[in-house]
């Protein structure tokens, strides 16, 4: 799933959990969980996956990576941008969405520095959660619709806020 998406259904989340509880670890913690639960279903990326860009980092061949690392930036960039526009600017809103991404960040911090942690997470996120449906025969249609959802949910909740 494109980190967009992560950054604005974890910010999402986080934001109207701690509108409606006032807890601010219950809010930080499902913004975390987001991330995951996004990741159960089907969805399109536009990385062959955040362990291969740590690889190609690490043997040092720069064209290789350019590219994708720009693909990260800009989407990185473009959620913060949406961010800013639907959360009037609460710097708690953009920590959930820190928050979201952060499992991705892991992902590709394991294929950097092996670790047993990492490997633990990347074994959790990479080969168990998104497994369930990463080898499924579903149409790209489908796997667009998820995160068209998921980001209309996101903009709806942000708008409204409290």
């Amino acid at each position: 799933m494109i980190l967009l998406v992560h950054m604005l259904f974890g910010a999402a989340v986080g934001y109207k959990t701690y509108s409606l509880t006032g807890s601010i670890w219950l809010s930080l913690t499902l913004a975390l969980l987001s991330h995951y639960f996004l990741d159960l279903f089907p969805h399109v990326e536009y990385l062959k996956s955040a362990e291969s860009l740590g690889k190609r980092i690490k043997s040092d061949k720069f064209k290789s990576y350019f590219f994708d690392l720009l693909k990260v930036l800009l989407d990185f960039l473009i959620g913060l941008a949406l961010l800013f526009l639907l959360s009037k600017n609460q710097i708690i809103i953009y920590l959930f969405a820190i928050l979201a991404i952060i499992p991705d960040g892991l992902t590709v911090i394991n294929s950097l520095f092996k670790n047993t942690i990492l490997k633990r997470h990347q074994e959790l996120h990479g080969e168990k959660i998104q497994y369930l449906t990463k080898n499924k025969k579903l149409s790209k249609f489908w796997r667009v619709f998820t995160q068209v959802i998921a980001v209309l949910i996101s903009v709806i909740v942000l708008e409204l806020g409290e």
